[in-house]
């Protein structure tokens, strides 16, 4: 008897044998954008009533348009340095709003949301203040912290010009992170002028994941629960885990959690990219002569 082989649409096929290759190399070098977590988001929205989003940290509108494109009626995009793009794509969409106000001071000036977004600056500073005003103040949210992985775990990023206090910072340099020595390299994960890295990793008040644990330790409630799903630099949720709704998202997000095989692919990924940068300034300095 002929048994049917379930395929998932792009895997290819006997007719299209190119299909995943043709996907591969039409895919950014470098995935780092939130679009590769859809179907976390849709997780998400499934499980819980998701009217009213705040998305700190706006490439494009290309995620915020997802939001919409799951149920969200209302998306507040806070972007202090929005691009021509965004501009055009907010003006298009009347389900989105442009705050041009920095996050954490931007969110009080906004309604509570069903769903926060952190994407904005990848430092302990600024997560730090968004995670202790959403958990004052819209404590039954769900929320996203994108970067909890390396290379900002640990260590902060400081997208330039910074608006923070010297004392609210670590002591940075344009060098960046490679997973090959663990001190900042010329020729590692670079800004590029855009942004910064703390030139040390660990200890207190440095990166994002520690900004997550410093707001889990002063919360009271024994309910909240945080989730890493472990690809493309690492993505948190944490909710307050309260009901049976809660169960079943929990179960949902399970085989994502934690991951074995998520987080050595993680690995493999950005060893393979930050070795993929060494070379690169190998071979621009002998085309330099």
């Amino acid at each position: 008897m002929d048994r049917a082989v379930p395929v998932t649409p792009g895997y290819g096929s006997r007719q299209d044998p190119h299909a995943q290759a043709r996907q591969a190399r039409e895919a950014p070098l470098l995935l780092d954008s939130l679009s590769a977590f859809q179907e976390i988001f849709e997780i998400l929205f499934a499980h819980r009533r998701i009217a009213d989003v705040v998305e700190v940290g706006v490439e494009s509108a290309a995620s915020s348009s997802r939001y919409t494109d799951l149920g969200a009626l209302l998306v507040h995009c806070v972007e202090p340095h929005p691009s021509a793009e965004l501009r055009r794509a907010v003006d298009e969409n009347p389900r989105l709003r442009l705050v041009e106000t920095p996050s954490p001071a931007a969110l009080a000036t906004l309604p509570a949301a069903d769903l926060y977004v952190l994407d904005g600056d990848h430092n302990h500073a600024t997560v730090r203040g968004e995670l202790g005003w959403i958990t004052a103040t819209a404590p039954d949210s769900l929320v996203v912290v994108h970067h909890v992985l390396w290379p900002c775990a640990r260590r902060d990023l400081y997208y330039q010009p910074s608006p923070l206090r010297p004392d609210e910072r670590q002591p940075d340099s344009t060098d960046g992170p490679t997973v090959w020595h663990d001190e900042l390299t010329p020729t590692g994960f670079t800004g590029l002028g855009v942004f910064t890295s703390a030139e040390r990793a660990g200890g207190e008040h440095n990166g994002v994941l520690t900004a997550v644990e410093d707001t889990l330790r002063t919360l009271t409630d024994s309910s909240w629960r945080f989730v890493v799903v472990p690809a493309v630099f690492g993505l948190g949720v944490l909710y307050r885990h309260r009901s049976a709704a809660d169960d079943r998202l929990a179960r949902a997000l399970a085989p994502y959690q934690n991951s074995r095989l998520l987080y050595a692919m993680e690995n493999n990924r950005i060893a393979l990219y930050t070795r993929l940068l060494r070379l690169q300034s190998e071979v621009d300095s002998f085309e330099a002569g």
